[in-house]
């Protein structure tokens, strides 16, 4: 259990709609959660934050003066050593602007409107980031993994890499893209490889492929992160030989079952 509770969050939420954040404030009070403070704009979300750090900002994805990704750029930047979790909530169904918050390390995507399932994974998330639980293997030091993360975003890089590290990773090495990861395999051995799928370059699926052929790499276990929905792409990178996947947004609970299920099995 986590010592921190959905009730002792405190969260900012940027809404524009008056109607929207009432709907969102009461689903949030469902879960527990009272300690809410409301923006409608994008410079008023920056003055609260500028005064008070939330634990989470839930954001949605315009507003009358700027975006959602404007939002995220500002904390990522102005409020980086805080290391914020960041929550969309949107009707946005275009893939092309959603993809752009799958790949900045966002904590949750949500619909409009979304479900409590939807909301208490998101809730659940956010509790495994600000109060983590050390995943404990037998066949494995988890403090000893050498794990190996590539993806093309810095900040996809930074947010898996802290859900690594709050399981008790310590033993990282990161790679800008497939090739670059293959140039760090030519060097190291490790344990783990984490990879993205939509890379530039060498992508998840032929870095999975380079590694399976190699004699001295093809035991590493593999976990590939991806936004791919499509379930005959989903197959075909199946095939590739990675041993298991997991979607972005990179949830901290599914990751420790995942690395558990890959490295303590005999």
């Amino acid at each position: 259990m986590n010592e921190l509770l959905s009730a002792d969050l405190a969260i900012l939420l940027i809404e524009p709609s008056a109607t929207q954040r009432k709907i969102i404030a009461k689903e949030l009070q469902e879960e527990g959660i009272s300690n809410i403070d409301f923006a409608d704009s994008l410079e008023s979300a920056k003055t609260m934050l500028a005064t008070s750090i939330p634990d989470l900002v839930i954001s949605s994805m315009y507003f009358s003066d700027g975006t959602a990704q404007e939002l995220q750029a500002y904390i990522n930047t102005e409020l980086s050593e805080h290391g914020v979790p960041f929550m969309l909530v949107s009707s946005e169904t275009r893939k092309a602007e959603l993809e752009i918050f799958k790949q900045s390390g966002v904590i949750a995507i949500l619909p409009k409107p979304f479900n409590k399932v939807h909301l208490g994974r998101a809730i659940n998330a956010t509790l495994d980031i600000l109060a983590p639980q050390e995943l404990e293997l037998d066949l494995y030091d988890v403090h000893d993994l050498r794990i190996l993360i590539v993806d093309d975003s810095r900040l996809a890089r930074n947010h898996i890499r802290r859900v690594l590290t709050n399981l008790g990773a310590q033993r990282f090495c990161e790679a800008e893209d497939g090739a670059h990861a293959l140039k760090i395999l030519q060097e190291h051995m490790f344990d783990l490889i984490v990879t993205d799928y939509n890379m530039p370059s060498v992508n998840g699926q032929e870095l999975t492929e380079t590694i399976r052929n190699s004699d001295e790499h093809a035991h590493i276990p593999v976990l590939m992160v991806t936004s791919e929905a499509n379930d005959t792409h989903l197959a075909n990178i199946a095939q590739s030989g990675v041993n298991a996947m997991c979607d972005k947004p990179f949830e901290p609970d599914t990751v420790k079952k995942l690395i558990y299920q890959l490295l303590d099995q005999d």
